[in-house]
Protein backbone atom coordinates (compact mmCIF):
# COMPACT_ATOMS: atom_id res chain seq x y z
CA UNK A 1 0.00 0.00 0.00
CA UNK A 2 1.13 3.63 -0.54
CA UNK A 3 2.79 5.52 2.19
CA UNK A 4 -0.17 8.35 2.87
CA UNK A 5 2.37 11.36 1.48
CA UNK A 6 4.80 12.27 -0.59
CA UNK A 7 4.36 12.61 -4.68
CA UNK A 8 4.13 9.42 -6.85
CA UNK A 9 4.99 8.81 -10.94
CA UNK A 10 3.60 6.01 -12.90
CA UNK A 11 5.90 4.41 -15.85
CA UNK A 12 4.77 2.51 -18.97
CA UNK A 13 6.56 0.43 -21.02
CA UNK A 14 4.93 -0.21 -23.96
CA UNK A 15 7.22 -3.72 -24.73
CA UNK A 16 6.52 -6.40 -27.52
CA UNK A 17 4.08 -8.48 -25.78
CA UNK A 18 2.43 -6.02 -23.50
CA UNK A 19 2.32 -2.96 -21.62
CA UNK A 20 4.07 -2.71 -17.77
CA UNK A 21 2.61 0.04 -15.33
CA UNK A 22 4.11 0.48 -12.30
CA UNK A 23 3.05 3.19 -9.34
CA UNK A 24 6.81 4.38 -7.66
CA UNK A 25 7.89 6.49 -4.97
CA UNK A 26 10.33 9.01 -5.48
CA UNK A 27 12.31 6.75 -3.36
CA UNK A 28 12.31 4.46 -6.67
CA UNK A 29 10.00 2.35 -4.60
CA UNK A 30 7.70 0.01 -6.53
CA UNK A 31 3.23 0.09 -5.17
CA UNK A 32 1.92 -1.18 -7.66
CA UNK A 33 2.72 -2.98 -10.65
CA UNK A 34 0.46 -4.75 -13.78
CA UNK A 35 0.88 -6.40 -17.27
CA UNK A 36 -1.52 -6.41 -19.95
CA UNK A 37 -0.61 -8.56 -23.25
CA UNK A 38 -1.43 -7.96 -26.97
CA UNK A 39 -1.23 -9.73 -30.17
CA UNK A 40 1.94 -9.66 -32.85
CA UNK A 41 0.29 -10.69 -36.27
CA UNK A 42 2.53 -12.05 -38.85
CA UNK A 43 0.78 -11.94 -42.26
CA UNK A 44 4.01 -13.05 -44.03
CA UNK A 45 7.22 -14.53 -43.25
CA UNK A 46 9.81 -12.06 -42.00
CA UNK A 47 6.31 -9.11 -41.03
CA UNK A 48 5.53 -8.65 -37.58
CA UNK A 49 2.93 -6.30 -37.01
CA UNK A 50 0.81 -5.09 -33.77
CA UNK A 51 -2.84 -3.19 -33.61
CA UNK A 52 -1.94 0.12 -32.14
CA UNK A 53 -5.66 0.36 -30.96
CA UNK A 54 -4.47 -2.86 -28.55
CA UNK A 55 -1.65 -1.16 -26.99
CA UNK A 56 -4.26 1.38 -26.01
CA UNK A 57 -6.72 -1.04 -24.48
CA UNK A 58 -3.95 -3.15 -22.94
CA UNK A 59 -2.53 0.58 -21.58
CA UNK A 60 -6.11 1.49 -19.94
CA UNK A 61 -5.99 -1.99 -18.46
CA UNK A 62 -2.59 -1.97 -17.07
CA UNK A 63 -2.95 1.32 -15.41
CA UNK A 64 -6.15 0.60 -13.93
CA UNK A 65 -4.62 -2.35 -12.14
CA UNK A 66 -1.52 -0.64 -11.30
CA UNK A 67 -3.46 2.21 -9.60
CA UNK A 68 -5.64 -0.50 -7.63
CA UNK A 69 -2.54 -2.68 -6.41
CA UNK A 70 -1.24 0.22 -5.45
CA UNK A 71 -4.17 1.61 -3.04
CA UNK A 72 -2.63 5.23 -4.35
CA UNK A 73 -5.21 8.17 -4.93
CA UNK A 74 -4.17 8.95 -8.37
CA UNK A 75 -4.14 12.74 -7.77
CA UNK A 76 -0.88 12.32 -5.91
CA UNK A 77 0.18 11.38 -9.09
CA UNK A 78 2.77 14.39 -9.63
CA UNK A 79 3.83 12.59 -13.16
CA UNK A 80 3.90 9.69 -15.85
CA UNK A 81 6.13 8.86 -18.62
CA UNK A 82 5.95 6.10 -21.52
CA UNK A 83 8.82 4.31 -22.86
CA UNK A 84 8.25 2.17 -25.85
CA UNK A 85 9.69 -0.28 -28.37
CA UNK A 86 11.57 1.50 -31.29
CA UNK A 87 11.74 2.51 -35.21
CA UNK A 88 7.68 0.61 -35.12
CA UNK A 89 6.00 3.38 -38.06
CA UNK A 90 2.08 4.38 -37.10
CA UNK A 91 1.19 6.31 -40.02
CA UNK A 92 -1.84 7.98 -38.87
CA UNK A 93 -4.51 9.97 -41.43
CA UNK A 94 -5.72 13.85 -41.23
CA UNK A 95 -8.26 12.86 -38.46
CA UNK A 96 -5.88 11.12 -36.06
CA UNK A 97 -6.75 7.70 -37.07
CA UNK A 98 -4.42 4.17 -37.94
CA UNK A 99 -4.41 3.80 -41.55
CA UNK A 100 -2.93 0.33 -41.21
CA UNK A 101 -1.20 -1.82 -38.32
CA UNK A 102 1.90 -0.52 -36.73
CA UNK A 103 4.70 -2.34 -38.77
CA UNK A 104 7.45 -3.92 -35.74
CA UNK A 105 10.99 -3.46 -35.14
CA UNK A 106 11.41 -6.65 -36.05
CA UNK A 107 9.86 -6.42 -39.16
CA UNK A 108 12.33 -7.54 -42.43
CA UNK A 109 9.98 -6.75 -44.87
CA UNK A 110 11.99 -3.75 -46.19
CA UNK A 111 15.84 -5.04 -46.79
CA UNK A 112 15.20 -3.76 -50.75
CA UNK A 113 14.48 -0.52 -49.76
CA UNK A 114 17.59 -0.10 -47.40
CA UNK A 115 19.19 -1.72 -50.29
CA UNK A 116 18.01 1.39 -52.31
CA UNK A 117 18.99 3.90 -49.29
CA UNK A 118 22.56 2.66 -49.01
CA UNK A 119 23.19 2.55 -52.31
CA UNK A 120 21.93 6.32 -52.67
CA UNK A 121 23.22 7.95 -49.44
CA UNK A 122 25.63 5.09 -48.41
CA UNK A 123 28.56 7.93 -47.69
CA UNK A 124 26.41 10.25 -45.87
CA UNK A 125 24.94 8.24 -43.82
CA UNK A 126 27.41 8.53 -40.79
CA UNK A 127 27.25 12.34 -41.34
CA UNK A 128 23.79 12.55 -41.62
CA UNK A 129 21.88 10.20 -38.94
CA UNK A 130 24.99 7.98 -37.54
CA UNK A 131 22.92 5.16 -38.23
CA UNK A 132 23.21 2.46 -41.31
CA UNK A 133 19.84 1.89 -43.57
CA UNK A 134 18.95 -1.31 -41.30
CA UNK A 135 15.29 -3.34 -41.74
CA UNK A 136 13.82 -2.30 -39.08
CA UNK A 137 14.06 1.11 -39.00
CA UNK A 138 11.09 3.83 -39.55
CA UNK A 139 12.79 5.30 -42.95
CA UNK A 140 12.73 2.12 -44.78
CA UNK A 141 9.02 1.44 -43.78
CA UNK A 142 7.88 4.65 -45.48
CA UNK A 143 9.14 4.11 -48.50
CA UNK A 144 7.82 0.30 -48.58
CA UNK A 145 4.12 1.51 -47.55
CA UNK A 146 4.58 4.28 -50.70
CA UNK A 147 5.90 1.42 -53.07
CA UNK A 148 3.64 -1.41 -51.34
CA UNK A 149 0.31 -0.52 -50.58
CA UNK A 150 -0.26 2.89 -52.77
CA UNK A 151 -3.78 3.51 -51.21
CA UNK A 152 -2.67 3.27 -47.75
CA UNK A 153 0.05 5.85 -48.49
CA UNK A 154 -2.21 8.21 -50.06
CA UNK A 155 -3.90 8.66 -46.98
CA UNK A 156 -1.18 9.47 -44.50
CA UNK A 157 -1.07 12.44 -42.61
CA UNK A 158 1.47 12.00 -39.86
CA UNK A 159 3.80 9.01 -39.35
CA UNK A 160 4.83 8.55 -35.34
CA UNK A 161 6.18 6.25 -32.97
CA UNK A 162 4.77 3.89 -30.95
CA UNK A 163 4.96 5.26 -27.49
CA UNK A 164 4.01 8.42 -29.07
CA UNK A 165 0.78 6.85 -30.44
CA UNK A 166 0.22 6.27 -26.71
CA UNK A 167 1.12 9.74 -25.97
CA UNK A 168 -1.06 10.93 -28.13
CA UNK A 169 -4.07 8.87 -26.89
CA UNK A 170 -3.22 10.32 -22.63
CA UNK A 171 -2.60 14.11 -24.02
CA UNK A 172 -4.14 15.33 -27.13
CA UNK A 173 -1.05 16.28 -28.29
CA UNK A 174 0.92 14.70 -30.74
CA UNK A 175 5.35 15.03 -30.64
CA UNK A 176 8.20 12.77 -30.04
CA UNK A 177 11.30 12.92 -28.65
CA UNK A 178 14.99 12.72 -29.35
CA UNK A 179 15.77 9.39 -28.13
CA UNK A 180 13.06 7.37 -30.09
CA UNK A 181 13.35 9.76 -33.28
CA UNK A 182 17.00 9.04 -33.13
CA UNK A 183 16.18 5.54 -34.25
CA UNK A 184 13.89 5.93 -37.31
CA UNK A 185 17.10 7.31 -39.57
CA UNK A 186 15.33 10.63 -40.52
CA UNK A 187 17.01 12.49 -37.38
CA UNK A 188 20.30 13.96 -37.05
CA UNK A 189 21.36 12.93 -34.05
CA UNK A 190 24.32 15.72 -33.94
CA UNK A 191 21.68 18.64 -34.17
CA UNK A 192 18.95 16.63 -32.37
CA UNK A 193 16.56 17.83 -35.16
CA UNK A 194 14.86 16.24 -38.22
CA UNK A 195 17.78 16.03 -40.60
CA UNK A 196 16.49 17.79 -43.65
CA UNK A 197 18.53 16.41 -46.09
CA UNK A 198 17.36 12.92 -45.53
CA UNK A 199 14.01 13.53 -45.80
CA UNK A 200 14.67 15.62 -48.84
CA UNK A 201 16.31 12.24 -50.39
CA UNK A 202 13.80 10.10 -49.48
CA UNK A 203 10.91 12.60 -50.24
CA UNK A 204 9.47 12.39 -47.23
CA UNK A 205 7.25 15.28 -46.55
CA UNK A 206 8.45 16.91 -43.52
CA UNK A 207 4.66 17.64 -42.29
CA UNK A 208 4.62 14.48 -41.75
CA UNK A 209 7.14 14.14 -38.61
CA UNK A 210 6.02 15.59 -34.96
CA UNK A 211 7.60 18.22 -32.95
CA UNK A 212 10.66 16.88 -31.13
CA UNK A 213 10.88 17.27 -27.49
CA UNK A 214 13.88 16.27 -24.74
CA UNK A 215 12.85 12.81 -23.22
CA UNK A 216 12.14 14.74 -19.75
CA UNK A 217 10.26 17.85 -21.16
CA UNK A 218 6.19 18.09 -20.55
CA UNK A 219 4.65 16.77 -23.48
CA UNK A 220 1.09 17.68 -22.06
CA UNK A 221 -1.54 16.73 -19.62
CA UNK A 222 -4.04 13.85 -19.42
CA UNK A 223 -7.23 14.70 -21.07
CA UNK A 224 -10.57 14.29 -19.57
CA UNK A 225 -11.58 11.39 -21.80
CA UNK A 226 -8.17 9.23 -21.41
CA UNK A 227 -8.50 10.17 -17.37
CA UNK A 228 -12.27 8.50 -17.51
CA UNK A 229 -10.39 5.63 -19.55
CA UNK A 230 -7.60 5.03 -17.58
CA UNK A 231 -8.13 6.17 -13.61
CA UNK A 232 -5.42 8.83 -14.29
CA UNK A 233 -6.28 12.58 -13.06
CA UNK A 234 -7.24 14.41 -15.70
CA UNK A 235 -4.24 17.33 -16.06
CA UNK A 236 -1.59 14.90 -15.09
CA UNK A 237 1.92 15.58 -16.58
CA UNK A 238 3.00 13.05 -18.98
CA UNK A 239 6.99 13.48 -19.72
CA UNK A 240 7.91 13.10 -23.97
CA UNK A 241 8.82 10.26 -22.67
CA UNK A 242 11.72 7.75 -24.12
CA UNK A 243 12.65 4.89 -26.13
CA UNK A 244 13.10 1.46 -24.25
CA UNK A 245 16.81 1.40 -23.92
CA UNK A 246 17.13 4.38 -23.44
CA UNK A 247 14.51 4.64 -20.58
CA UNK A 248 15.62 0.99 -19.71
CA UNK A 249 19.32 2.87 -19.05
CA UNK A 250 18.06 5.72 -16.54
CA UNK A 251 16.37 2.57 -14.26
CA UNK A 252 19.87 1.09 -14.71
CA UNK A 253 21.23 4.60 -13.95
CA UNK A 254 23.44 4.07 -16.54
CA UNK A 255 23.66 7.54 -17.97
CA UNK A 256 27.65 8.80 -17.23
CA UNK A 257 30.78 7.51 -19.35
CA UNK A 258 32.55 4.51 -18.60
CA UNK A 259 29.07 2.54 -17.45
CA UNK A 260 27.81 0.64 -19.91
CA UNK A 261 23.99 -1.57 -19.33
CA UNK A 262 23.65 -4.92 -20.66
CA UNK A 263 19.83 -6.24 -21.37
CA UNK A 264 19.11 -9.67 -22.08
CA UNK A 265 15.17 -9.33 -22.93
CA UNK A 266 13.70 -10.87 -25.99
CA UNK A 267 16.25 -8.88 -27.93
CA UNK A 268 19.84 -8.37 -26.18
CA UNK A 269 21.56 -4.84 -26.10
CA UNK A 270 25.07 -3.39 -25.08
CA UNK A 271 24.50 0.72 -23.95
CA UNK A 272 27.16 3.01 -23.32
CA UNK A 273 26.47 6.20 -22.85
CA UNK A 274 28.54 9.36 -24.12
CA UNK A 275 28.95 13.00 -23.71
CA UNK A 276 29.28 13.58 -27.42
CA UNK A 277 27.85 12.32 -30.30
CA UNK A 278 30.71 8.88 -31.22
CA UNK A 279 29.32 7.51 -34.55
CA UNK A 280 31.26 4.25 -35.93
CA UNK A 281 32.19 5.04 -39.56
CA UNK A 282 32.08 1.10 -40.34
CA UNK A 283 28.41 1.42 -38.61
CA UNK A 284 28.68 -1.48 -36.89
CA UNK A 285 26.48 0.39 -33.63
CA UNK A 286 24.01 2.58 -33.34
CA UNK A 287 24.59 6.51 -31.89
CA UNK A 288 21.42 7.66 -30.72
CA UNK A 289 20.43 10.76 -28.46
CA UNK A 290 20.00 9.78 -24.89
CA UNK A 291 17.03 10.40 -22.66
CA UNK A 292 19.09 12.63 -20.49
CA UNK A 293 19.92 16.29 -22.42
CA UNK A 294 22.94 16.83 -23.86
CA UNK A 295 23.88 13.23 -23.61
CA UNK A 296 24.00 10.24 -26.48
CA UNK A 297 25.21 6.25 -26.12
CA UNK A 298 26.18 4.11 -28.62
CA UNK A 299 24.78 0.89 -28.38
CA UNK A 300 24.65 -2.52 -30.66
CA UNK A 301 21.68 -4.93 -30.55
CA UNK A 302 21.47 -8.76 -31.08
CA UNK A 303 17.93 -9.54 -32.50
CA UNK A 304 17.57 -13.02 -30.43
CA UNK A 305 19.04 -12.94 -27.35
CA UNK A 306 16.53 -14.15 -24.72
CA UNK A 307 14.55 -15.05 -27.87
CA UNK A 308 17.15 -17.71 -28.41
CA UNK A 309 16.61 -19.55 -24.70
CA UNK A 310 12.62 -19.08 -25.39
CA UNK A 311 13.30 -20.56 -28.48
CA UNK A 312 15.07 -23.65 -26.68
CA UNK A 313 12.88 -24.16 -24.01
CA UNK A 314 9.49 -24.41 -26.24
CA UNK A 315 11.29 -26.43 -29.09
CA UNK A 316 13.92 -28.61 -27.12
CA UNK A 317 13.22 -28.14 -23.35
CA UNK A 318 10.53 -30.40 -22.79
CA UNK A 319 11.94 -32.07 -19.78
CA UNK A 320 12.21 -29.13 -17.85
CA UNK A 321 9.26 -27.36 -18.95
CA UNK A 322 7.72 -31.26 -17.46
CA UNK A 323 9.18 -30.62 -14.86
CA UNK A 324 8.08 -27.34 -14.18
CA UNK A 325 4.43 -27.59 -14.74
CA UNK A 326 4.52 -31.11 -12.39
CA UNK A 327 7.14 -28.97 -9.40
CA UNK A 328 5.48 -26.08 -9.73
CA UNK A 329 8.58 -24.18 -11.05
CA UNK A 330 10.12 -22.02 -13.72
CA UNK A 331 11.50 -23.94 -16.74
CA UNK A 332 14.00 -21.45 -16.93
CA UNK A 333 14.95 -22.35 -13.31
CA UNK A 334 15.49 -25.78 -14.24
CA UNK A 335 17.20 -24.61 -17.90
CA UNK A 336 19.92 -22.65 -15.99
CA UNK A 337 20.08 -26.10 -13.13
CA UNK A 338 20.46 -28.36 -16.62
CA UNK A 339 23.47 -25.32 -17.69
CA UNK A 340 25.44 -25.29 -14.69
CA UNK A 341 26.11 -29.02 -14.97
CA UNK A 342 28.61 -28.67 -18.12
CA UNK A 343 32.03 -26.34 -18.18
CA UNK A 344 32.57 -22.75 -19.26
CA UNK A 345 33.15 -22.82 -22.64
CA UNK A 346 30.62 -25.90 -23.29
CA UNK A 347 33.83 -28.30 -24.14
CA UNK A 348 34.05 -26.28 -27.48
CA UNK A 349 30.37 -26.68 -28.22
CA UNK A 350 28.84 -23.43 -29.78
CA UNK A 351 25.67 -21.62 -30.87
CA UNK A 352 25.22 -19.19 -33.23
CA UNK A 353 22.45 -16.95 -31.90
CA UNK A 354 21.28 -15.79 -35.25
CA UNK A 355 17.53 -17.19 -35.23
CA UNK A 356 15.97 -13.61 -36.84
CA UNK A 357 18.93 -12.75 -38.60
CA UNK A 358 21.31 -10.08 -37.28
CA UNK A 359 21.67 -6.65 -36.19
CA UNK A 360 25.43 -5.97 -34.55
CA UNK A 361 27.98 -6.80 -35.71
CA UNK A 362 26.92 -8.31 -39.34
CA UNK A 363 23.74 -6.30 -39.93
CA UNK A 364 22.65 -9.40 -41.85
CA UNK A 365 18.92 -10.18 -42.02
CA UNK A 366 19.80 -13.16 -43.65
CA UNK A 367 21.93 -14.51 -41.01
CA UNK A 368 20.98 -18.24 -39.11
CA UNK A 369 21.42 -19.75 -36.07
CA UNK A 370 23.03 -23.36 -35.62
CA UNK A 371 25.29 -25.50 -33.35
CA UNK A 372 28.92 -26.05 -34.04
CA UNK A 373 30.89 -28.87 -32.54
CA UNK A 374 28.37 -31.46 -31.60
CA UNK A 375 29.55 -35.25 -30.79
CA UNK A 376 28.86 -38.10 -28.95
CA UNK A 377 30.58 -36.59 -25.86
CA UNK A 378 28.14 -33.78 -25.49
CA UNK A 379 24.88 -34.03 -22.67
CA UNK A 380 22.07 -32.01 -22.59
CA UNK A 381 23.95 -29.61 -20.42
CA UNK A 382 26.38 -28.84 -22.92
CA UNK A 383 23.30 -27.81 -25.26
CA UNK A 384 21.41 -25.69 -23.17
CA UNK A 385 24.67 -23.50 -21.69
CA UNK A 386 25.87 -23.41 -25.13
CA UNK A 387 22.75 -21.37 -26.27
CA UNK A 388 22.91 -18.67 -22.95
CA UNK A 389 26.82 -18.68 -23.87
CA UNK A 390 26.30 -18.17 -27.59
CA UNK A 391 23.50 -15.50 -26.64
CA UNK A 392 26.99 -13.85 -24.09
CA UNK A 393 29.27 -14.00 -27.06
CA UNK A 394 26.48 -12.34 -29.05
CA UNK A 395 26.85 -9.33 -26.52
CA UNK A 396 31.06 -9.29 -26.32
CA UNK A 397 30.72 -8.72 -30.18
CA UNK A 398 29.25 -5.35 -29.22
CA UNK A 399 31.17 -4.90 -26.17
CA UNK A 400 34.84 -5.09 -28.34
CA UNK A 401 33.56 -2.81 -30.99
CA UNK A 402 33.03 -0.02 -28.39
CA UNK A 403 36.44 -1.24 -26.74
CA UNK A 404 37.72 -0.72 -30.15
CA UNK A 405 36.51 3.02 -30.79
CA UNK A 406 38.25 3.80 -27.66
CA UNK A 407 34.74 3.86 -25.46
CA UNK A 408 35.24 4.43 -21.59
CA UNK A 409 33.91 0.86 -20.13
CA UNK A 410 34.37 0.27 -16.62
CA UNK A 411 31.43 -0.72 -14.93
CA UNK A 412 28.46 -3.37 -15.92
CA UNK A 413 25.20 -3.30 -15.33
CA UNK A 414 23.26 -6.25 -16.46
CA UNK A 415 19.45 -6.08 -16.84
CA UNK A 416 16.22 -7.71 -18.60
CA UNK A 417 14.77 -10.67 -17.97
CA UNK A 418 18.18 -12.87 -18.35
CA UNK A 419 19.65 -10.85 -15.21
CA UNK A 420 17.47 -12.62 -13.09
CA UNK A 421 19.46 -15.95 -14.06
CA UNK A 422 22.53 -16.37 -11.63
CA UNK A 423 24.38 -18.29 -13.54
CA UNK A 424 23.97 -15.67 -16.96
CA UNK A 425 25.15 -12.97 -15.06
CA UNK A 426 28.33 -14.95 -14.04
CA UNK A 427 28.72 -15.82 -17.55
CA UNK A 428 28.65 -12.30 -18.04
CA UNK A 429 31.37 -11.22 -15.75
CA UNK A 430 33.41 -13.84 -17.18
CA UNK A 431 33.20 -12.97 -20.66
CA UNK A 432 33.37 -9.80 -20.18
CA UNK A 433 35.74 -9.68 -17.98
CA UNK A 434 33.97 -7.04 -15.60
CA UNK A 435 32.24 -7.06 -12.48
CA UNK A 436 28.24 -7.28 -13.86
CA UNK A 437 25.97 -5.16 -11.19
CA UNK A 438 22.07 -5.83 -11.07
CA UNK A 439 19.68 -3.56 -10.13
CA UNK A 440 16.31 -3.80 -7.57
CA UNK A 441 13.96 -3.49 -9.78
CA UNK A 442 14.20 -5.84 -13.04
CA UNK A 443 11.31 -3.66 -14.99
CA UNK A 444 14.14 -1.03 -15.63
CA UNK A 445 12.57 0.40 -18.88
CA UNK A 446 9.28 1.41 -16.64
CA UNK A 447 11.10 3.09 -13.71
CA UNK A 448 13.27 4.78 -16.09
CA UNK A 449 9.42 5.83 -17.89
CA UNK A 450 8.15 6.60 -14.42
CA UNK A 451 11.28 8.99 -13.64
CA UNK A 452 11.05 10.97 -16.77
CA UNK A 453 7.32 11.53 -15.56
CA UNK A 454 8.84 12.94 -12.35
CA UNK A 455 11.19 15.64 -13.91
CA UNK A 456 8.58 16.81 -16.25
CA UNK A 457 5.84 16.85 -12.81
CA UNK A 458 9.05 18.30 -10.92
CA UNK A 459 9.17 15.41 -8.50
CA UNK A 460 13.20 15.73 -8.91
CA UNK A 461 15.05 19.15 -10.53
CA UNK A 462 16.65 16.72 -13.29
CA UNK A 463 16.64 12.87 -14.95
CA UNK A 464 20.19 12.44 -13.00
CA UNK A 465 18.63 13.55 -10.01
CA UNK A 466 15.66 11.00 -10.32
CA UNK A 467 17.99 8.39 -11.45
CA UNK A 468 20.64 8.82 -8.63
CA UNK A 469 17.70 8.79 -6.14
CA UNK A 470 15.48 5.73 -7.07
CA UNK A 471 18.14 3.27 -8.69
CA UNK A 472 18.76 0.46 -5.72
CA UNK A 473 21.53 -2.31 -6.49
CA UNK A 474 21.95 -5.97 -5.51
CA UNK A 475 25.59 -7.44 -5.17
CA UNK A 476 28.25 -7.78 -7.52
CA UNK A 477 28.76 -10.60 -9.44
CA UNK A 478 32.52 -11.03 -9.46
CA UNK A 479 34.47 -12.47 -12.57
CA UNK A 480 36.24 -15.84 -12.14
CA UNK A 481 39.55 -15.51 -13.85
CA UNK A 482 40.36 -19.82 -13.87
CA UNK A 483 37.19 -19.52 -16.13
CA UNK A 484 38.77 -16.44 -18.85
CA UNK A 485 41.06 -19.01 -21.43
CA UNK A 486 38.09 -21.17 -21.91
CA UNK A 487 35.78 -18.51 -22.61
CA UNK A 488 38.59 -16.93 -24.83
CA UNK A 489 39.35 -19.82 -27.18
CA UNK A 490 35.40 -20.47 -27.41
CA UNK A 491 34.46 -16.69 -28.42
CA UNK A 492 37.37 -16.58 -30.84
CA UNK A 493 36.05 -19.87 -32.20
CA UNK A 494 32.44 -18.17 -31.85
CA UNK A 495 33.62 -15.04 -34.20
CA UNK A 496 35.27 -17.22 -37.11
CA UNK A 497 31.89 -19.11 -37.39
CA UNK A 498 29.88 -16.11 -39.46
CA UNK A 499 32.01 -15.06 -41.83
CA UNK A 500 32.97 -18.86 -42.82
CA UNK A 501 28.43 -19.55 -42.70
CA UNK A 502 28.18 -15.99 -44.61
CA UNK A 503 27.88 -17.58 -48.03
CA UNK A 504 25.54 -20.28 -47.39
CA UNK A 505 22.62 -18.02 -45.49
Amino acid sequence: MAKENGPLMIGLDLGTTGVKAGVIDAAGGVLGKAFAPYRTMTPAPGWAEQDPQEWWSATVAAVRDALESSGADPGRIAGAGVSGQMHGSVFLDAGGEVVRPCILWCDQRTSEECEMITSELGGELAALVGNPALTGFTAPKILWLRDAEPECYSRVSRVVLPKDYINMRLTGRLTTEVSDASGTLLFDIRRREWSRRMLEALDVPAAWLPDVLESSDPQGGVTREAADATGLAAGTVVAAGGADNACGAIGMGVLREGDMAVSIGSSGTVLAPTGAPVVDERMRLHSFCHAVPGAWYVMGVMLSAGQSLRWFRDVLGEPETGRALSEGRDAYELLDETASKAPAGSEGLLFLPYLSGERTPHADPHARGGFFGLDLTKKRSHVVRSVMEGVTFGLKDSLEIMRDMGVPLDAVVSGGGGARSALWRSMQADVFEMPVRTVSEPDAAMLGAALLGGAAGGVFATVQDASAAAVRYGDDTVPEPSNFEAYREAYGKFRALYPALKPLF
